[in-house]
């Protein structure tokens, strides 16, 4: 296929971006994986100024033992887009992904309303803290990723008990958010997917008997019917059993609000998780996701395939030329 352009993907995750490389691999677009889990990727490697980088690095990534890489990948996205290489889900976006407290203040500045939060730097803080707070409160990371690390507080009580167990820590360097927990209403939460900043798609994850935190859609297996759903995740052991997934009609009003979101967070592909809260029946958005993870078999849960549209925007950016794109309809 005729390109102006070369597409690297940077991804450290072993299944989540299988249907990814499959769809590139179908229309033949030309790209490069680096595996940053096996490859060692020098920060200060830059690509060519025609190159496109897709940023898959999780998150989550330290909790698969390879924290490391994130300081570094920040590091990797600002010297090439200051060599003018074009990253989708850039730098900026790669520091909102990792900060949950920057995710807050984005959101109330998007005039989207988010659970009342403390930041703390100590864990000998937080009992000043949640006297500013109802509990039950949550206990959450900065950096996060896939749920890791959040804790659920439902007393005083409960806070003080970890607290003098020292079973509350905080990574070097970061900070604590001590957040007010709202019981989502019908024990689901809604995702929806953006493409540059435009709808794309919602569904709704029903939490059934799950009392975690990690709602990542390419992991949910089953609809809220019980059909079984198949991808690369689904046949990990990280699957989630009580969890099931169904596609929402999103409100118009929420729409415009995640839009607004993806807009002001330079996002190019990603999800943005909300709520309806069982404490005051208010929407209350807590998530932005630059990795976004589509659902599980999308042909049967939203009768589409959203990989087949961010290939689209991809192409767009390598400049396919028209004449390849036509010699592949042909």
């Amino acid at each position: 296929m005729a390109v102006s352009k070369r597409l690297t993907v940077v991804y450290e995750h072993p299944h989540w971006f299988t249907p990814l490389f499959r769809e590139l691999e179908r229309r033949e677009v030309p790209f490069r994986r680096v595996d940053a889990s096996v490859e060692d990727f020098d920060p200060g490697t830059v690509l060519a100024d025609r190159d496109v980088v897709f940023n898959r690095i999780s998150p989550s990534s330290w909790t698969r033992g390879r924290g490391a890489m994130i300081p570094a990948a920040r590091r990797w996205l600002r010297d090439l887009e200051s060599r003018g290489v074009d990253v989708i889900n850039g730098a900026e976006t790669f520091d909102l992904e990792i900060s949950k407290a920057a995710q807050l203040e984005l959101l109330r500045n998007a005039g989207a309303r988010a659970p009342r939060t403390r930041t703390v730097q100590r864990p000998g803080q937080l009992l000043e803290a949640s006297q500013a707070l109802e509990f039950p409160l949550i206990i959450k990371p900065n950096a996060g990723g896939s749920g890791a690390g959040i804790r659920r507080l439902l007393t005083s009580e409960d806070l003080a008990t970890a607290l003098a167990a020292e079973e509350i820590t905080i990574a070097k360097g970061d900070v604590l958010l001590l957040q007010e927990y709202h019981p989502p209403h019908d024990g689901s939460i809604v995702r929806i997917e953006t493409l540059d900043a435009r709808f794309l798609y919602a569904i709704r994850i029903h939490l059934g008997d799950s009392s975690g935190f990690d709602l990542c859609p390419a992991d949910v297996c089953k609809t809220t019917d019980g059909q079984q759903l198949s991808n690369a995740a689904c046949a990990t052991d990280v699957q989630k059993r009580g969890l099931s997934v169904q596609a929402y009609d999103a409100p118009a009003s929420v729409v415009a609000t995640v839009e607004r979101i993806a807009r002001a967070s330079r996002l190019d592909v990603g999800g943005i998780e909300y709520l309806q809260s069982e404490r005051d029946g208010q929407i209350y958005f807590y998530d932005v996701n630059a990795l976004s993870n589509f659902v599980s078999d999308p042909l049967q849960v939203l009768g589409f395939d959203p990989t087949v549209r961010l290939v689209d925007s991809i192409e767009q950016r390598l400049d396919v030329t028209e004449a390849a794109l036509a010699g592949r309809a042909s």
